[in-house]
């Protein structure tokens, strides 16, 4: 289809991209491992996926059904793992489970010895010390961790384009203040910053998102404001300006389109350094919420379980991978876009 061509810059810089098979393969793993773990409800979970029950079909997952609807006692949420329910089920039905039957939160009361329990057949990568599936929790850590870096750097980068093309456009004293602000904010100790900070607020998910928003949008303002500068003399601008086009017109539709080349390249590396503060605030218990299926606070309880190994050791491989991939796609694409390369 036509609107799918890509035009013969594009072509060239997606060649250059492919020439790279570390880069272009790290980029498919990382897809298919995030969109699986957007499915982490159908892989991971204590409900079962599909129900069968006296000539009806039931769908935990999508729906809260109550222990009545099965034959039970109470108008409550059936609890599918309790013995009493599996045997109202099993007696008019039957049910088909997730291939993992344990969410992040789901305590595994029947373990054989204490938490953290080893690997088993029941547990493949084990327990934690709460009785928890480490798999499971790997598998939504995972998506949490790459959520949070996408909206972190996605906002961050809308942040840090508008900031540098404000100051690389107009420059004179709008730059000198800028620039004297950028200089002074960048010198705080940005870690030690946060931690108070979400110290101070009860941790959520989008508390976080917004304490780290305040200092990752300068990731990408001295790239843009760099590009800006060398462009808004140039011919093209100054003809702009004297046909009248408006200042927003020419920095957003004619200036930042060539800015965009180097921004791109900066994306990779910009969600990795999310993803790694993320997992270090983790770590250090000043985070996401207790009970969120973190990353950073399995390598906490490996740290503080010594004795079960496979909690540190799977926290360390799933993120060395991660990171790994991310770093592996940014290379790939600082090739792309680099117009010293040419394809063969």
């Amino acid at each position: 289809m036509a609107f799918l061509r890509l035009n013969p810059l594009n072509q060239r810089r997606w060649a250059n991209f492919r020439k790279n098979r570390r880069g272009y393969w790290s980029l498919w793993i990382f897809l298919v491992l995030f969109f699986v773990t957007l499915g982490a409800e159908f892989i991971a979970n204590e409900k079962p996926l599909l129900i069968r029950y006296d000539s009806e079909w039931f769908f935990p997952i999508l729906t809260v059904y109550p222990e009545t609807a099965f034959g039970g006692d109470f108008p409550t949420e059936a609890h599918y793992r309790d013995p009493y329910v599996v045997d109202l089920i099993q007696e008019k039905g039957w049910m088909i489970w997730p291939l993992i039957p344990y969410s992040h939160q789901t305590v595994n009361l029947t373990l054989d010895v204490p938490a953290p329990s080893p690997p088993t057949w029941e547990n493949l990568l084990g327990t934690d010390d709460q009785g928890r599936d480490v798999m499971a929790r790997v598998i939504y850590g995972f998506r949490i961790s790459v959520l949070f870096g996408l909206i972190l750097t996605l906002a961050s980068t809308v942040i840090g384009i508008a900031a540098g093309a404000v100051q690389g456009y107009f420059g004179g004293w709008t730059d000198l203040l800028l620039q004297r602000f950028m200089e002074i904010w960048s010198g705080l100790p940005l870690l030690y910053l946060i931690i108070i900070l979400s110290a101070l607020i009860e941790p959520s998910f989008w508390w976080l998102l917004l304490i780290m928003l305040l200092f990752s949008w300068m990731a990408l303002v001295g790239v843009v404001r760099a590009e800006f500068l060398r462009t808004r003399n140039f011919d093209y601008v100054r003809a702009a300006r004297a046909l009248g086009v408006g200042d927003l017109t020419i920095m957003f539709r004619h200036i930042l389109p060539n800015a965009m080349v180097a921004t791109l390249t900066f994306l990779p590396f910009i969600l990795n350094g999310s993803i790694t503060t993320l997992t270090s605030l983790d770590f250090l218990g000043f985070g996401l919420p207790p009970g969120s299926a973190s990353l950073g606070e399995l390598l906490a309880q490996g740290k503080a379980n010594l004795h079960a190994p496979w909690l540190g050791i799977t926290a360390f491989f799933v993120l060395a991978v991660m990171l790994s991939l991310l770093i592996f796609i940014g290379e790939a694409a600082r090739d792309a876009f680099d117009p010293r390369k040419k394809t063969a």
